[in-house]
Parts: structure tokens; C-alpha cells; sequence
């Protein structure tokens, strides 16, 4: 029994990389047509098949909204019953079908060209329904299918004819990280897209303080306020400087009398800032190689003021890394 199935699944494999080598071959410009007309839909792009190429139709769906584009899957069965009228005109609807010729494709096929709706039409077969009735026609190859008849090679073909039209709209739409980052928030890319906005103390929890004001009422705001620091700025409400605990620890080492000090006189000048647009992994590391817990986050526009401040703990708690 050892190793009876191996040549099995390496025959499967070979079967299914010999129609993704055909697929290449035969992308053309229908392929470009297709994905311009995606990427400057501003409404939706449906998807349908049937039996496999329906599952095909759910994953590509999937992956354009992943990227920016709004879609969603067509069940081909209900829409003969209804679901018809969640197509609009302004939609894209995109049928899959090895074939070409399935018939519960006919009526959706006969009502997106009764409403003139423009229909992609992803098939193999140049004498289909589906071929004729298509405003863009993309090709697949006809293929050699595993044990002869299961679809294995022709979906393997569908999946990554429908990941190179997703991807390609979305760089032609400059969909980038920082767009992905918003609708996959809790993914682990999500997470380590998050910048310095997204996890900055904001508000009235910002330990501010004035320059002028006495460190004996200044070290009751770093009390309630939990940081172990305080930013200070002037009348103007600039950013001035910073006092930590470490600073007032070796003030206290000295024996001064902390109390009858202001806070200018206490506190380090020009605190290290960041653009609250920095990514808080890099943030992180600015810390760590000054050796810092705390920076002050400022607008681009003026980086003299300080509208948010971000610790350590902020980050971590985060799970950035």
C-alpha cells in the first residue's frame, strides 16, 4: 500500500499545470477589456456559476471584494426565482461555465441582455450560449480533467483566470495596503498596517500640562493620568517638551526640592515626535532604539502640535510587533 497514490496525485497536479500553462498562453485582450470594465464599475460585480464553477464564482467574489471591488455570488437556481431583480443595470455580472451550454445560465443570460447589463462570459466552448450572448468573452483552453471526468483541471483554470482579474483591477484602481488594511481589520496583515492614529491616546486623556504650571500640581495630573508622563506646551498650546518618571526619579536622587520647580524647568525639550500616519510597528521601533516608552504624535501640518500621544503598552496590547 505504501506510496500506491503518490503517482496518483502527481498525475492530478501535472494535469492541472498543463491547463494553467494553456491559460496563459490564451490570456488576449478580452482579458484587458475585462478588467477595465471591473475596476470602473461603480456598482457591483456579480458572480454565478453552476455546481463547481458556482463554488469557483463564490471564491473569486470573495476575493475582488477583498480588494476593493463590491461583489457578491449569484446562486444560478435561485435566480430563476427572484433573486433576478438583485442585479441592477449599472452591475457587471460575470457567468462562469466550462461549457458554455448550461441551461440554468440561460435565463440570467436572457435577462442581462434584455437589460442590457454587461455580461463577461468565462467559458471554453466558441459555439455556447453563453459565448455568443457575452459583451466580453474570455476563453479557457478545453482541458484534460482528472479520472476523465471529474472538474478539477477546468476549475483549477476558472480560480486562477478569476485571481488574475482581481488582482489586476486592483492595481489598476492603485488599491494598496493601506486600503486593504480598512476591510481587514482583524487579519494579521490588518494588524500590522495599523498606524500610530489607530492606537493613540486621544482627547482629554492626553497628560498635557502648561509650562508654567508648578510640578506639585503637575504631578497630580501624571498621577491621574497613569502614563508616567506629561507633555507640556505653551499658550499657543505648541509642544515644548516632556517630563517622564525617569527624569523625576533622578531629580529626586539629587535631594532638590521638586515642588517649588515649574514644569519648564524640569522637563526635556523637543520631545521625540511621530506623524500619526507612521505605521505603530515602526513607531515601536523608534522607541526601542532610543529607549523610550512614550512619543507625542503630531498632524504633518503641524508638528508642533501634539493631538495624540502613543505608549508602548498601546502597542503591545495591539499585537504589533
Amino acid at each position: 500500500m505504501r506510496n500506491k497514490f503518490i503517482p496518483i496525485a502527481k498525475k492530478v497536479i501535472d494535469l492541472e499545470i498543463q491547463a494553467l500553462q494553456k491559460l496563459k498562453k490564451n490570456i488576449n485582450n478580452s482579458f484587458d477589456k475585462a478588467v477595465i470594465e471591473i475596476a470602473k464599475c461603480k456598482s457591483k460585480v456579480i458572480l454565478c456559476g453552476v455546481g463547481k464553477s458556482g463554488l469557483i464564482a463564490a471564491k473569486i467574489s470573495a476575493t475582488l471584494s477583498s480588494v476593493g471591488t463590491p461583489s457578491f455570488n449569484l446562486s444560478a437556481s435561485d435566480s430563476s426565482h427572484g433573486d433576478l431583480g438583485s442585479i441592477s443595470k449599472k452591475d457587471i455580472l460575470i457567468l462562469i461555465s466550462y461549457s458554455g451550454k448550461t441551461d440554468e445560465l440561460k435565463n440570467i443570460i436572457q435577462y442581462a441582455n434584455r437589460n442590457r447589463i454587461l455580461l463577461i462570459g468565462i467559458m471554453s466552448k466558441k459555439e455556447s450560449i453563453l459565448y455568443k450572448a457575452s459583451d466580453i468573452k474570455i476563453v479557457i483552453p478545453e482541458v484534460k480533467e482528472s479520472g476523465g471526468i471529474v472538474p478539477t483541471s477546468s476549475t483549477t483554470a476558472q480560480l486562477a483566470l478569476g485571481d488574475a482579474l482581481a488582482i489586476s483591477a486592483m492595481q489598476y484602481k492603485k488599491f494598496g495596503k493601506f486600503d486593504f488594511k480598512k476591510i481587514h481589520p482583524a487579519g494579521s496583515l490588518g494588524v500590522q498596517l495599523k498606524t500610530v492614529e489607530d492606537v493613540m491616546i486621544i482627547g482629554k486623556k492626553i497628560p498635557l500640562v502648561s509650562e508654567h504650571l508648578n510640578m506639585k500640581k503637575a504631578l497630580d495630573i501624571l498621577s491621574s493620568k497613569k502614563l508616567g508622563v506629561l507633555i507640556v506646551q505653551n499658550k499657543q498650546k505648541k509642544t515644548k517638551g516632556i517630563i517622564t518618571d525617569g527624569q523625576l526619579r533622578r531629580f529626586n536622587q539629587k535631594n532638590l526640592n521638586l515642588h517649588s520647580k515649574k514644569v519648564k524647568d524640569i522637563m526635556t525639550k523637543n520631545p521625540v515626535g511621530v506623524d500619526k500616519d507612521m505605521l505603530a510597528a515602526k513607531a515601536l521601533s523608534l522607541m526601542n532604539s532610543k529607549k523610550i516608552t512614550s512619543l507625542c504624535v503630531y498632524n504633518k501640518k503641524d508638528k508642533l502640535k501634539t493631538i495624540g500621544i502613543i505608549h508602548v503598552h498601546n502597542i503591545l496590547q495591539s499585537n504589533i510587533s
